[in-house]
């Protein structure tokens, strides 16, 4: 049950990009085509998902045990950074025509604030589950960075869907580009809204 609440808090309740206002730049920066952020969402659920099992280990058997906890924020960027440094070379190599439609915003993984966030939330926060708060283990870690990035991409996949089909109405000129855009996350911001009584 506890992974069943992880997985409908992530992707719905609290939406890291709707409700947390994480990982806004790659969000409204690749979210023209429907095809761009389908590739850029499959890309930042790897990397989120990779991260956290990488720093959650770093975390628990380095860091805690030797007393570096203050060194959390540093290490974990350097991990994500050679994460993505990887990706991009594997996207360079099986899909070029999708490194190229991802462009500045691959690298800019690197400084996606979900990424880095969800690595810091998973061994810091408390999570309460019924009566009880504990610190996630492992397994929960991961379901929850998984589910975290699922629903970064499905906000990502839809927002897409709806700026595609903005493309193809009329719009006051003064709300064109990104004021039509931040009207429309707002809305969408809301729709997830209706979730929250849920967990």
């Amino acid at each position: 049950m506890e992974y069943i609440i992880i997985i409908v808090s992530a992707i719905f309740v609290n939406n890291i990009v709707l409700s947390q206002f994480l990982g806004i730049c790659p969000f409204l920066g690749v979210s023209n085509k429907l095809s761009t952020a389908t590739g850029m969402s499959g890309a930042v659920c790897f990397v989120i998902t990779l991260a956290t099992l990488v720093t959650y280990l770093l975390n628990q058997y380095l860091l805690v045990p030797f007393g570096l906890e203050f060194l959390q924020t540093i290490a974990f960027i350097l991990v994500i950074a050679a994460l993505v440094q990887m990706v991009e070379i594997v996207l360079k190599k099986i899909s070029p025509s999708l490194y190229q439609a991802l462009g500045i915003f691959l690298p800019l993984i690197t400084t996606n604030c979900a990424v880095l966030g969800v690595a810091i939330t998973v061994v810091t926060k408390e999570f309460t589950f019924g009566a009880e708060s504990h610190m996630l283990n492992l397994g929960q870690a991961i379901v929850y960075a998984l589910a975290t990035s699922v629903g970064y991409g499905l906000a990502m996949v839809l927002f897409a869907g709806l700026r595609e089909h903005l493309a193809l109405n009329e719009v006051p000129k003064s709300f064109k580009g990104l004021p039509i855009a931040l009207i429309t996350v707002g809305i969408l911001a809301l729709a997830f809204l209706g979730f929250s009584g849920i967990v």
